[in-house]
């Protein structure tokens, strides 16, 4: 099993759960977060001018079993994407084990 730990704008959260949807991951958290990010200049509208050192995202967790990993990778990476500065950051870690509290089942019937 892997852990997807994926930072992306706020703007496309509704965009990546559909797709994510789609392909049946239908379960996982997600917080909103502040970030620094690398952009250093800040933006300017009408006539003030807004720091872009702190970066408003959505963090999503997601685990999913092995031969899921690069098919939610892959919806992440394309529902997420406007090729501008600041579309986010997806990791990917091995998670050991998964329990249901409620049936005690645990490994991949732990996250389906």
């Amino acid at each position: 099993m892997k852990q997807i730990e994926a930072i992306i704008r706020k703007s496309k959260f509704d965009e990546v759960k559909n797709a994510l949807h789609q392909i049946e991951v239908n379960f996982f958290s997600y917080w909103d977060v502040t970030g620094v990010g690398n952009e250093k200049q800040g933006h300017v509208y009408r006539g003030i001018s807004y720091s872009t050192s702190d970066i408003q995202r959505r963090y999503l967790s997601i685990v999913v079993s092995d031969d899921f990993l690069e098919k939610t990778v892959a919806t992440i990476l394309e529902s997420a994407y406007t090729g501008n500065v600041g579309d986010g950051k997806i990791f990917v870690s091995e998670v050991l084990d998964a329990y249901r509290i409620r049936t005690k089942e645990d490994g991949h019937a732990g996250i389906n």
